[in-house]
């Protein structure tokens, strides 16, 4: 870092020889030292730069203060060089004042740089706290030039500096203008401040994508202003303008506003605005709504144009409506008209999201209801065939138009389909149930048509018998055992014959026992006879028995 290559000495001075300004000095010293105040002495208005005292000792002896540099001064401020040295001196008057230690400008550090390097706070008014500058060789001040701390304005044609110089010694120094030693200039590091009366504002909702507005405050005296928005806060990188638009990052943050005024010759100050409420999602404005192109006829496509939204979603969904209820599937921006939608007005309504905004819902208008032909059925479809167990089932084809419709043919039992085509034969699961035929017809641009045609009573099953006969001491006793494919159980009556004895009983659960008395001794043949019931075929079977 560029050190003070060449440091300063004081500018050549007028010293008071008289006894009585000697007098004046050591009266208004005491008394300044009883009151716990310095009160700097008027000198002779002719002496254009007097000093008031002289190294560390003999200015605390005379009641003025080195502000503590005496035992700090070894050390470097703003990279000056340490020890009697004007520069290293004013900075660290200015550190003890609250600025950092750290050299405000790039550049050289020479005393003749610093009014140049800040000419942005450098001015002609002279102030307490502010750094009493000098150009190279002027007022006095070598080819470095000079720098000294203000301590006192007399008037705007009188100051009081302390100051140090390379080389040299300490110093309280009083200067007028009309001398020659006037500063070239006073350089305001802090000690003027742009004053905020009113703090700023955030003016608006803030909300994403909305920009609010930064209400500068009032300030003493009027300055110009910079900004830094303020989101949870810490600063937004890049937010420095009077506007801030909330990204959808902030959403639920709260945000505020850091001014920072700026006048010349004045140390800036800065303010920040109380936090307003949190920010709130944005609203995606849309544009023209979507419409729909196509013909409303069953088969037919029609689809929907995407809409507009401002700012462009991130994402959109459709979802396609009949009569206002929504279509099961259908969320592409295409839909095939289908039988469900015949005599429904169709339309489209489509949603759009992005990430801190509220979704935006628009619809576009419907359609006409959904038209389709009708299919005529001339000749009705028939059922050939017996329903029983083990027979076939044959549909029977009707006339109808357009003759080139689809022919779909559903056998059903008892309403629920167990085979499709022309012929179906009957299984043991089908008796006892009631079969019927479904035929669809279906053509493009129609109305799909549905007939059903049932068959003539519930399937029959047939039956076949297990005989088991026991001869006794003049009878027999006959154990019938019936059982249908298909149904579990049967019932129904049976006769049995014995030797010309015949004796009638009913089957329960699929068994009946019979006793036939009076049968003389001897073998003979068992008849029996199931008479079946309107879901089971009759049988018969026959056997021998020994009568004793």
């Amino acid at each position: 870092m560029p050190q003070q290559s060449q440091p300063s000495r004081a500018p050549q001075t007028s010293p008071v020889r008289r006894p009585a300004a000697a007098l004046v000095l050591l009266v208004s010293t005491l008394l300044g030292l009883v009151a716990g105040l310095v009160v700097v002495p008027v000198a002779p208005a002719a002496a254009a730069s007097t000093y008031l005292c002289t190294g560390y000792q003999g200015c605390r002896q005379a009641g003025y203060s080195n502000a503590g540099y005496e035992a700090a001064g070894s050390k470097m401020y703003w990279r000056m060089y340490a020890g009697h040295n004007c520069t290293n001196y004013v900075a660290y008057r200015m550190v003890k004042s609250g600025m950092p230690d750290d050299r405000p400008w790039s550049g050289g550090g020479n005393a003749e740089n610093w009014g140049r390097a800040m000419a942005s706070i450098t001015d002609a008014t002279p102030m307490v706290g502010a750094v009493a500058w000098w150009k190279a060789n002027t007022g006095g001040a070598g080819s470095v030039g000079h720098v000294a701390y203000v301590e006192q304005v007399v008037s705007a044609s009188e100051i009081v500096v302390s100051e140090d110089s390379w080389r040299g010694d300490f110093h309280w120094r009083r200067i007028t203008k009309s001398g020659g030693s006037w500063p070239s200039g006073f350089i305001h590091f802090n000690d003027r401040v742009v004053v905020n009366d009113a703090p700023p504002a955030v003016v608006g909702t803030p909300t994403v994508g909305r920009p609010v507005t930064a209400d500068a405050g009032a300030w003493q005296p009027t300055a110009t202003y910079t900004y830094q928005w303020l989101a949870g806060g810490k600063p937004v990188a890049g937010a420095t303008s009077s506007t801030f638009t909330p990204t959808p990052a902030l959403k639920g943050t709260q945000l505020a506003v850091r001014v920072t005024a700026q006048r010349k010759g004045y140390a800036a100050a800065s303010a920040t605005s109380p936090v307003a409420p949190a920010v709130a999602p944005g609203a995606l404005e849309p544009g023209p709504a979507p419409a729909i192109s196509g013909t409303a006829e069953v088969d037919q496509t029609l689809t929907v144009s995407q809409p507009t939204f401002t700012p462009a979603p991130e994402k959109q969904a459709v979802q396609w409506l009949a009569d206002g209820r929504p279509i099961a599937g259908a969320t592409g921006w295409s839909l095939e008209l289908g039988q469900e939608q015949i005599g429904a007005a169709v339309s489209a309504r489509v949603t759009a999201r992005s990430a801190g905004y509220t979704k935006a819902v628009v619809e576009a208008a419907p359609t006409p209801k959904v038209i389709a032909g009708t299919i005529e059925v001339t000749d009705q479809f028939r059922v050939r065939g017996v329903p029983r167990v083990g027979r076939t089932l044959t549909a029977v084809d009707g006339r109808f138009s357009p003759a080139d419709a689809e022919v779909t043919r559903t056998w059903l039992r008892d309403g629920t389909p167990v085979g499709t085509g022309p012929t179906y034969v009957l299984t043991p699961e089908d008796a006892g149930h009631r079969m019927s035929l479904r035929v669809d017809l279906a053509a493009p641009h129609y109305r799909s048509a549905t007939s059903t045609v049932r068959t003539d009573g519930s399937v029959a099953t047939t039956s076949s018998l297990a005989v088991r006969a026991t001869g006794r001491a003049g009878r027999a006793v006959v154990v019938v055992d019936v059982s249908a494919p298909g149904l579990s159980g049967p019932g129904g009556p049976v006769k049995v014959k014995v030797g010309g004895r015949t004796v009638t009983a009913t089957v329960v659960g699929g068994r009946a026992r019979v006793v036939v008395a009076k049968v003389r001794a001897g073998r003979h043949q068992v008849t029996v006879v199931y008479a079946g019931t309107s879901l089971v075929r009759s049988s018969r079977a026959t056997t021998t028995v020994v009568v004793r």
